[in-house]
């Protein structure tokens, strides 16, 4: 059999090639779910790299239901599956058509979607009705700009009301946009079950240190400055300076990877650096109650990659106008500031990313909706600033003091009660 025509994922452009890169990141949901779940893979060929991207991030309790490609048939997929070993054909099940496929808590469209905006909106359709409560759907479109990619942001607003999260895929052949759309709430608590999800923002360089997609166009733009003076003023040797500031703006963006404290009760800091003060305060906007606040300030040599403290659900974000003070100092209270609310199962937590006498541009790149896990990253900030992350403090204890220095997503900052 083939796919029914509502979820039909290419048009007359014909299909684009899904890379490695991409294919890893239309696994994510999949693979960042620690619990044993039930996925659902539609458009599948056996040479496809998101089926084994998918296969990959099985774990022993999963299961993974394969839908074949048009191009595909059910019994060729089947051979190739077998061909993976008992392991895998264990948990993988091909079907005929969508049809025979059961609801499930993650659902990939193997293809990108290059179709009119009226077939691209019929599929996305199509595909959410196997969705369980609270799963996420996600989908692929080409990233230039056109009528498919329109329609899906579109849809993206209007109809995915639980969650829109999604990651340009540069390194891909045309480059894609990737969609994780929820169309039904999800419970703060899944989110403690979650692994850091896979953020193709972030370039590596070696197995330990990547370095954020900011840090790649910053060096860019310093770089071509260095080409462009050297053009305009070939005897001159200013094109220099730019030059060798490519590195240091790179570095400046750096994104290292972090262990992450497996303890439930562990709160850990939202970034590296100096903390500045620990204390207990009302602050109305986010509730009745005292809060525990823990301030850090990052000077221009830490990293600004931006974690969550805690597992938990991004329900509200805003940002409060101010000034740039310098971020050590009492005043930087009335920074300009960006306020990420969570919701998580001791209740609520919120992070402020805090502008600073340098840093003017804040990055934060968790929708409301998106589930984060513990350590995960959710943001930067530009050059020196201060993030602050607030506690209920009837709930948890702190374990850091003025003047501790602190790393983003390892350091333990409080404990849950």
């Amino acid at each position: 059999m083939t796919q029914s025509p509502a979820v039909r994922t290419t048009g007359r452009s014909g299909p684009v090639r899904i890379g490695e890169r991409a294919a890893r990141t239309l696994v994510t949901e999949l693979a960042r779910m620690n619990d044993p779940k039930a996925a659902l893979l539609v458009g599948a060929s056996p040479e496809s790299p998101v089926l084994a991207a998918a296969i990959e991030a099985l774990l022993p309790g999963d299961q993974l239901t394969v839908v074949p490609a048009e191009s595909s048939g059910a019994t060729v997929l089947r051979e190739h599956i077998t061909a993976q070993g008992r392991w895998v054909a264990d948990r993988v099940r091909v079907v005929d058509s969508l049809a025979d496929a059961e609801a499930a808590a993650a659902v990939i469209a193997v293809e990108a979607f290059t179709g009119t905006a009226e077939e691209t909106r019929s599929a996305i359709n199509g595909l959410s009705k196997y969705l369980t409560d609270g799963a996420v759907l996600s989908v692929a479109t080409t990233a230039t700009p056109g009528r498919t990619t329109g329609a899906a942001t579109e849809l993206a607003r209007q109809d995915a009301l639980y969650g829109v999260g999604g990651d340009l895929v540069l390194r891909n052949t045309p480059p894609v946009r990737v969609y994780r759309l929820r169309f039904t709430p999800a419970s703060p608590a899944a989110a403690d079950r979650l692994a850091p999800a896979y953020r193709p923002s972030s370039v590596p360089l070696t197995r330990g240190m990547h370095i954020d997609s900011n840090g790649v166009a910053a060096a860019g733009i310093t770089l071509g400055l260095a080409a462009l003076a050297r053009v305009a003023r070939p005897s001159s040797k200013l094109w220099l300076l730019p030059a060798l500031a490519a590195g240091p703006v790179a570095a400046f963006f750096r994104d290292p990877q972090r262990d992450v404290p497996e303890d439930p009760n562990a709160v850990v800091a939202s970034a590296d650096g100096k903390v500045l003060s620990v204390q207990r305060l009302h602050d109305e906007r986010f509730g009745d109650g005292e809060w525990l606040r823990v301030a850090v300030f990052l000077s221009v040599l830490d990293v600004h990659v931006n974690r969550s403290p805690v597992a938990g659900k991004v329900v509200d974000y805003f940002v409060a106008d101010g000034g740039f003070v310098n971020a050590m100092k009492p005043d930087a209270e009335h920074n300009v500031a960006a306020y990420t609310v969570l919701d998580t199962s001791r209740g609520t937590v919120v992070v402020a990313q805090r502008t600073g006498l340098i840093a003017r541009r804040i990055v934060q790149r968790a929708p409301i909706g998106a589930l984060l896990a513990k350590g995960e990253r959710f943001g930067l900030i530009r050059f020196g600033s201060r993030t602050d992350v607030y506690l209920p403090a009837e709930a948890a204890d702190p374990l850091v003091g003025p003047g501790d220095k602190v790393v983003g997503g390892s350091t333990v900052i409080a404990r849950w009660r």
